[in-house]
């Protein structure tokens, strides 16, 4: 099967959602099929430079291949003439394409393109069609999604959620939509690495050190991430007498003043017992998930939660607000503790976790099973695969 994936950027400053995309294209390569990316160089919003690549040409990869266009005219906004002008032509080479992101105006184009070339599209929304992300720019959006998301959806042989929250959830414009629940994939975690030297080459310097168990946040600092429930919480923990430290690691390239903010507002309120990391990956990242005591994201909302995921296959017990849509599998895994979007719910679960050390080893263990079992990218890679099958062979979408 040829497969054709389509995504704004795949660089690793825009964190789970961009990266997943790679994950799976490696793991359906592995699985036969013969898979491309297409992308544009962008690497940041803000005068960042581009991604020092060659662009349209195939980029081989592990099982995959990436073409790279640039942003023109509208780099912010990672918009492609080039990318859209190369998938009018060449389209037809792919038996489907898998669309990452509504709202992104060259992914909104590219639907556009497809639908008006013939070429069967599966839209993974990436929790866009939540309606408390649609309340941000609302008047915008509404007009958008009725004009244009609106009929890439009714014209999607099928619309990627990635849990049946997500899916229950989602505004669709009036369309009527078919749609496939399946999760993200993760690495396995299961590999026994040692957290103070993960990777290849020298050591990594060893982490620094908070007092008491150490709670990890890692993801992009963004207002929907729950900072607004951590932060107090903590602070309510920290006045109790709680042993605990605080890793905070992200960054948001699409709004610096607010990361500024999120970083001196931990450092205010817990002194020496926060350690800010800035934006970690590779290395650095299995570094902390291998580290941790405890995994925490309370987001308002969140339409899967890699994050969350990734600290399973790590084996770290979890602490996830009920917005994080992965909370069920958390539940039902006993792989952490589910709260409230609240302060007081999220003190209550975060006391549970850090008083019992022989719980915390049990629940880590739990998840790390669970996500080995539910989120190998193997699984996930079958399962797209044949929902791609039968969706070809499906009346509305035959040639």
């Amino acid at each position: 099967m040829r497969v054709l994936h389509i995504v704004p950027s795949i660089a690793a400053i825009y964190g789970g959602p961009s990266q997943m995309v790679k994950g799976l294209s490696a793991a359906q390569g592995a699985a036969g099929a013969q898979v491309t990316i297409l992308t544009t160089n962008a690497n940041g919003d803000f005068g960042q430079a581009p991604l020092a690549v060659p662009l349209d040409r195939p980029v081989p990869e592990d099982g995959f291949e990436v073409r790279y266009f640039p942003c023109a005219p509208f780099r912010r906004y990672k918009f492609s003439w080039p990318l859209l002008r190369w998938l009018w032509t060449h389209g037809d080479r792919y038996d489907i394409a898998h669309i990452h992101a509504l709202f992104a105006p060259v992914s909104t184009a590219a639907a556009m393109v497809c639908r008006w070339r013939g070429l069967p599209y599966v839209l993974r929304p990436l929790g866009t069609l939540d309606p408390l992300d649609l309340q941000k720019k609302r008047r915008i959006k509404q007009l958008y999604g009725r004009l244009l998301e609106g009929p890439n959806l009714a014209g999607a042989a099928a619309v990627h959620f990635t849990s049946a929250q997500e899916a229950k959830i989602s505004e669709r414009f009036g369309a009527r939509t078919q749609d496939l629940i399946i999760p993200l994939g993760v690495p396995d975690g299961r590999g026994g690495a040692n957290p103070r030297s993960v990777g290849e080459g020298e050591p990594l310097p060893p982490l620094p050190r908070t007092g008491g168990p150490s709670i990890l946040f890692l993801s992009r600092l963004d207002p929907k991430k729950g900072l607004d429930l951590l932060f107090p919480a903590l602070e309510i923990l920290a006045g109790e007498g709680v042993p605990f430290g605080l890793w905070l690691a992200g960054g948001n390239p699409q709004d610096p003043a607010y990361e500024r903010a999120c970083c001196d507002r931990a450092r205010q309120i817990l002194g020496d017992r926060v350690a800010v990391l800035g934006f970690v990956q590779g290395a650095r990242k299995r570094q902390l998930l291998a580290a941790a005591d405890v995994f925490v994201l309370p987001s308002h909302y969140e339409n899967f939660g890699i994050a969350v995921a990734e600290a399973m296959a790590a084996g770290r017990p979890v602490v996830v607000a009920d917005g994080v849509h992965i909370w069920p599998a958390v539940q039902e895994a006993e792989a952490g503790w589910v709260c409230g979007r609240s302060v007081p719910a999220l003190v209550a679960a975060l006391r549970l976790a850090l008083a019992d050390g022989s719980e915390r080893d049990r629940r880590g263990r739990n998840g790390q099973r669970y996500a080995a079992e539910h989120y190998s990218w193997p699984a996930i890679a079958r399962q797209t695969l044949d929902a791609y099958g039968e969706l070809l062979n499906s009346p509305g979408n035959r040639p």
